[in-house]
């Protein structure tokens, strides 16, 4: 099982699913927007540090606005092809190192747009990659955290993925801990330590 081959069939049958106009997490982005966004990251990638990069913005906004313009079909299907032949993110160990979170988290980002939603199934071989992945990314995306963190699941397994004076603990499983990491407030976490601790921990920025 590949992460990101299987959660860029599972996004593409959710755009289909949502259509262009559904909102998301992403704040002010419909799902066209998304789908825009991630057509430029991997088809027009020099467009595409705009996202992060403010004095860019408009060279990423400018690509996107190109996107959006394309039949919506067209646009899902450009998505569930792949990356042209000539994009990193055609290998392989790229696609599985770079798409597989980006995936995950923006199917969620369209899941999740609106009130109802509910959490996926539990899922063995998809559970097993995220927590994996959060091994691997977790100390950047929780390197602004004031106070030393500790992901755990349920039946309780768990990770330090950062320390500092005082501790918290985030309990769920690990898609929402994933949802949680990359700073998405829908995401059904506990949040366990001493009440000054979690305030802070709360209190500051999180994800890229």
């Amino acid at each position: 099982m590949s992460l990101a081959v299987d959660e860029r069939a599972a996004i593409c049958a959710e755009f289909e699913r949502s259509g262009p106009d559904r909102p998301t997490l992403c704040e002010g982005w419909t799902s066209r927007d998304l789908l825009a966004h991630l057509l430029v990251r991997e088809r027009q990638p020099w467009a595409a540090p705009g996202i992060l990069v403010p004095a860019l913005a408009p060279v990423t906004e400018k690509a996107m606005a190109g996107y959006g313009r394309e039949a919506w079909p067209n646009m899902i299907d450009d998505l569930r092809t792949g990356p042209p032949a000539w994009s990193p993110y055609r290998v392989g160990k790229v696609d599985e190192l770079a798409n597989g979170a980006e995936f995950f988290v923006h199917h969620e980002d369209v899941r999740r747009g609106e009130s109802g939603w509910e959490p996926r199934a539990a899922d063995l071989e998809r559970d097993t990659q995220l927590w994996t992945l959060l091994g691997r990314m977790a100390r950047i995306l929780f390197r602004k955290a004031p106070v030393g963190v500790v992901l755990q699941r349920p039946e309780g397994a768990q990770q330090v993925v950062a320390t500092g004076s005082g501790m918290v603990t985030v309990v769920g499983d690990p898609g929402e801990l994933v949802l949680h990491a990359f700073g998405r407030d829908a995401a059904n976490v506990e949040l366990q330590g001493l009440p000054a601790d979690v305030e802070a921990y709360r209190a500051a920025p999180g994800g890229l």
